[in-house]
């Protein structure tokens, strides 16, 4: 069974067990529990379902692994012949759940 789930206006196709990077929630401790119930698509043993936009009655629960920090991205920036250059670089932060279960 997998779900497709909308967290703050991004989309995640989740499944019991695996693990995804959600955007930083600022608050939250390792071991907390999530709830997420604006879901879009329920799919797996027989037919699928469609939200419009999201559909009725299902949850979707998830338990907070870590708090972490992606790669950093180096950006540069050259004009020519201006002597001008800027090097900056920025890492995004993440929340690490793992999917417990998908009810309904």
């Amino acid at each position: 069974m997998y779900a497709v789930v909308d967290d703050r206006n991004q989309q995640y196709r989740v499944e019991p067990g695996s693990r995804i990077k959600i955007h930083l929630r600022a608050g939250v401790v390792e071991g907390e529990t999530l709830t997420f119930d604006k879901v879009c698509v329920v799919g797996g043993e027989g037919e699928g379902r469609v939200g419009t936009p999201f559909v009725a009655g299902v949850t979707v629960t998830a338990k907070v692994v870590r708090q972490m920090k992606g790669p950093k991205v180096v950006i540069g920036k050259f004009r020519k012949r201006k002597n001008s250059r800027r090097r900056t670089g920025f890492r995004a932060k993440y929340t690490e759940v793992q999917i417990e279960s998908i009810q309904g």
